[in-house]
């Protein structure tokens, strides 16, 4: 339940009875304290042990890894007396969580170089992390091992190989292990879908969501019927912006409030602004940003994703209408160091020097620090680097990287595949 306070009754109970000194009672109690978030109490408590076995440390490593400590959990594997198959699958998958799929396969190779083998869970992290670094080779390596390891595969582990070959832009491998798939849920059909509609053709994205929700045409079982969630409309109308598809993006995002009743977040605002800015309707994409703030009244706590967002479409084009969207954000979070460093890129992409300095000069009235773009060195790297997305492409690089993300966030508990 991640409810600390019934936690703290429950550990008070347990020194009242004279039991908080019972071991499998002490790693209880790390495992909970780390799960309501708070490692510190956690590692007061596994300090406290006597006697350690592996759940002790596996428990408190986890915890670090939970609240993001790679560094103290790290410490505490090299620590460590013995290591387990389950000592592993934390630190990978914990490397993985921390966006460092690089090191998660490192530790991989070195668990295959002491001589022990990955179950299910170990296959599920590689993949994603395959997918992640875009590792197409090893990747390849990871399918070919689950092949001979187990004698069928699962629901979640085909739905890694199909989020991975999607990633490495190989859909049509994507979609061959989502044919083969005997049972599918939600989470595969997005998988394939966001493939599909980001990384392959986005029309077969497309045909394959009326197929999910049974609107192609033909019969289907009302059990086989799914319903869509916020992740497959990102790909939805992710899909409509490539395809240039106006008519069907205004569709496909109608459908989704008035008849499969969910609330559009900043994704799915800024895919529908930018199908807009692709057909020339500028003013708008730029309405239809600001019609935001009317769906999330939380909008302040994303905005540094949604500053990273705007600053990799194509509306970078048009310097006014940077501008514009830049001050909204100021509006809207001016704590926010990105929206200052956004509206720098902005004006020194214009060569508006004197706004440069404006906003330096606002940034440290309001004394919130240094950030880049606060020297002119600074501002000369960032208009190097500040590259206008080309027609074909509209930045497709960044936008894999950003529907990756989004889909991370937005995914029910169960589709993280890193935890499955």
């Amino acid at each position: 339940m991640g409810c600390i306070d019934y936690g703290k009754e429950c550990h008070a109970q347990a020194t009242k009875n004279g039991v908080d000194s019972v071991l499998p009672v002490q790693n209880s109690l790390i495992h909970m304290y780390a799960c309501c978030g708070s490692v510190q109490l956690a590692r007061v408590v596994f300090d406290g042990v006597l006697t350690r076995d592996l759940v002790s440390w596996n428990s408190i490593i986890d915890g670090h890894m939970m609240a993001g400590e790679l560094n103290a959990a790290h410490r505490l594997f090299d620590e460590m007396p013995e290591r387990n198959l389950v000592t592993w699958n934390v630190m990978i998958s914990g490397y993985l969580k921390g966006r460092n799929p690089g090191y998660a396969m490192k530790l991989f190779r070195t668990m295959g170089g002491l001589g022990m083998r990955g179950n299910a869970r170990t296959m599920v992290c590689l993949a994603t992390a395959c997918g992640r670094s875009g590792r197409l080779k090893e990747g390849r390596s990871v399918h070919g091992s689950i092949v001979r390891m187990f004698v069928r595969s699962s629901l979640i582990i085909d739905t890694a190989l199909i989020d991975m070959y999607s990633k490495c832009r190989r859909v049509e491998a994507a979609r061959r292990v989502f044919e083969r798939m005997t049972e599918r849920n939600l989470i595969s059909w997005n998988a394939m879908i966001l493939g599909n509609c980001i990384q392959g053709n986005p029309e077969d994205g497309l045909s394959l969501f009326g197929v999910m929700v049974a609107i192609d045409g033909n019969e289907r079982e009302e059990s086989l019927r799914l319903l869509p969630d916020e992740v497959t409309f990102i790909g939805i109308l992710c899909a409509c912006a490539r395809s240039e598809l106006l008519a069907e993006g205004r569709s496909y995002f109608k459908q989704m409030t008035e008849v499969f009743g969910l609330k559009p977040n900043y994704a799915h605002f800024w895919c529908m602004a930018n199908l807009l800015a692709n057909v020339g309707l500028i003013d708008e994409a730029e309405g239809f940003l600001q019609s935001m703030a009317k769906f999330d009244g939380h909008m302040s706590c994303e905005s540094l994703l949604w500053a990273s967002l705007l600053g990799l479409c194509r509306f970078k084009r048009d310097v006014y209408l940077g501008e514009r969207i830049a001050k909204l954000l100021l509006n809207l979070d001016p704590k926010n160091l990105v929206c200052y460093q956004f509206l720098l890129i902005i004006y020194a992409v214009s060569g508006q020097w004197e706004n440069v300095s404006g906003v330096q000069k606002l940034i440290k009235e309001r004394r919130l620090g240094i950030i880049p773009g606060s020297s002119l060195l600074d501002l000369k790297n960032i208009v190097h680097n500040f590259k206008v997305s080309n027609k074909d492409r509209e930045g497709i690089e960044e936008v894999n990287s950003m529907m990756d993300e989004l889909a991370h966030r937005f995914r029910l508990p169960s589709a993280d595949l890193s935890r499955s």
